[in-house]
């Protein structure tokens, strides 16, 4: 049995330890950072938003990982396909960015030479403006101005200790808000219409261990009959004994599923073959889809005494997944991405 919080309760403790591990549909945890016990080059705080339709979608993430600050852009084509990514880096933030100790309110940003990034949040409505001049390697500026809202009722929260003191990895991730607004490649207008749009928040809180490999898969759509169907999959982080972090979202609420294994081929032998076809299967028989991807966004960095490789890969879904009251929620080929990151900062 998994365990799940229900009502508010400090994240952690004296010692800087989660105090009660486990997974709430809510943002019940207080994220009480002055409880950190770790070196503040060690403590990793980011704020991801995924923003897509069918055609394209935007990757936007302020990131403070201590000893180095990172503001993000991806840009994915799924029609062409095409992708390109790019990070603008500054050492030693510590805090400059200004992320906020809730994902419910409060804004952050900063700018790192021409690149400027802000996300706002009132608590009613998020507003996500910047600019990024040559993103690309043809020179292209890429400006944005997005408004997220209906913020649905439940989400994903999760508490993860590891079995080292100090260190803990906090996450919420909420799936299917309203998106509108556009962004700009050069001249050329993307825009995003609040009927067929929709975004995700990754907001993570952290001290990890040095050497980690995760994986993570999120959907996000509309179906049909208009209703918002999405998931959130995953593992590899830290002693997952209390809960793990695999849930449907269906209308604005959380149906939590047993533990989901991503099947890529060849990689139990050490060689994953990305671009194959994928299978996502809970132990509990409420998840069984196939993934067919699309795009790998392969960007590493690589020092080997410090390294981020990750990727990350879009496609197309089909399969089944069954909500807490037995519903079935049939999938045909609706897009979501999944990845393998290895990780040793």
């Amino acid at each position: 049995m998994q365990n799940e919080i229900t009502k508010p309760t400090d994240l952690l403790n004296v010692e800087g330890n989660i105090a009660e591990p486990g997974f709430a549909k809510k943002m019940l945890y207080n994220y009480n950072r002055e409880n950190v016990t770790a070196k503040k080059t060690r403590l990793k705080e980011w704020d991801y938003y995924y923003i897509s339709n069918k055609e394209f979608a935007l990757c936007l993430t302020i990131s403070d990982m201590g000893f180095v600050g990172a503001l993000s852009l991806s840009v994915i084509d799924f029609v062409t396909p095409a992708q390109f990514t790019n990070s603008a880096i500054c050492l030693f933030p510590m805090g400059k960015f200004n992320m906020p100790r809730t994902s419910e309110k409060g804004d952050c940003g900063f700018k790192i030479g021409k690149v400027e990034m802000k996300f706002e949040n009132d608590g009613e409505k998020r507003r996500l403006t910047g600019v990024y001049p040559n993103a690309d390697k043809f020179g292209t500026d890429v400006k944005w101005d997005i408004v997220i809202t209906d913020v649905p009722e439940e989400s994903m929260v999760i508490a993860t200790p590891f079995n080292k003191k100090g260190h803990f990895y906090f996450n919420q991730k909420i799936n299917c808000m309203r998106a509108e607004g556009s962004f700009w490649l050069g001249d050329k207008e993307c825009k995003f219409d609040g009927a067929d749009s929709l975004a995700t928040l990754d907001w993570g809180r952290g001290v990890w261990t040095y050497d980690n490999t995760w994986y993570w898969g999120s959907l996000q759509t509309r179906l049909k009959d208009g209703s918002t169907f999405g998931w959130n999959i995953g593992y590899g982080f830290g002693d997952t004994t209390a809960a793990s972090e695999d849930m449907l979202f269906y209308n604005g609420k959380s149906h939590k599923i047993g533990r989901t294994e991503f099947i890529i081929p060849g990689d139990k032998e050490g060689e994953p073959r990305y671009m194959e076809d994928w299978k996502f299967v809970s132990d509990d028989g409420r998840l069984d889809c196939t993934f067919h991807p699309l795009i790998d966004r392969y960007e590493p960095f690589d020092l080997k005494v410090m390294c981020m490789i990750p990727h990350q890969v879009f496609g197309y879904i089909s399969g089944k997944c069954v909500l807490d009251d037995g519903t079935v929620i049939e999938l045909d080929n609706e897009l979501g991405f999944a990845e393998k990151v290895h990780n040793k900062w």
